[in-house]
């Protein structure tokens, strides 16, 4: 057959391979690269929650002697980073959507947005009263609460299996950190919901080259 050929395929079997081709186009062109979607947060939480258990320990002795306004820094920078990444990879993806999921994707960054300045807005007037380990514990099980549950709205709402699994991972696994207490929260976070964003991240794009393949 042709490629060039415009003119409709003439048997079953070739209408069969033409719409399996231009599915997997289809895919290519509007699938993003899940590496890039979850891999970039999952190195910030790797990274960065590691660093806040070397520094900030259970107990009073930090495992390693870092300036203590380190690991925040490094964390805001790499969700940052992962955030731009996030955003440009999806653009360039779903720029030309149009319809309703279009407006499922602006009103679930809305939620994003919106849940998170009015969830830290009462952590900000709370967290002040309380002693520095519980302030971080409570700052960062909530954080990773709420990363949680609106991985689990997604999923639900696209119907991402991937999406919605890792968002019943991150919380269970914040609900062991919280229970275990400060310090080990951190890593908890960092080695079980850090590598687990990124182990989603591979299998998620074992799928996407299956399905994109012709």
């Amino acid at each position: 057959m042709d490629p060039d050929d415009d003119s409709p395929p003439t048997d079953a079997a070739a209408a069969l391979r033409l719409i399996q081709d231009q599915r997997s186009a289809t895919a290519r062109r509007l699938d993003p690269d899940a590496r890039l979607v979850y891999w970039p947060w999952g190195v910030a939480w790797l990274v960065g929650f590691g660093l806040f258990f070397l520094r900030f320990p259970p107990g009073d002795r930090a495992l390693v002697h870092l300036p203590s306004w380190l690991p925040l820094t490094v964390l805001f920078v790499l969700l940052a980073a992962a955030g731009a990444t996030q955003a440009v990879v999806s653009t360039r993806a779903y720029g030309q959507v149009t319809g309703d999921s279009a407006r499922r994707g602006q009103w679930y960054g809305y939620a994003w947005a919106l849940g998170s300045v009015s969830v830290y807005a009462g952590l900000g007037r709370i967290s002040e009263h309380l002693p520095h380990d519980l302030a971080a514990l409570l700052w960062s099980a909530t954080a990773v609460g709420l990363t949680g549950a609106l991985h689990m709205a997604g999923g639900a709402v696209w119907l991402d299996r991937d999406l919605f699994r890792l968002g019943v991972w991150v919380s269970v696994i914040n609900l062991i950190g919280a229970i275990a207490g400060p310090g080990w929260h951190a890593l908890v976070v960092a080695v079980a919901g850090g590598g687990g964003i990124l182990v989603v991240g591979m299998l998620a794009r074992r799928r996407q080259r299956q399905r994109q393949q012709p």
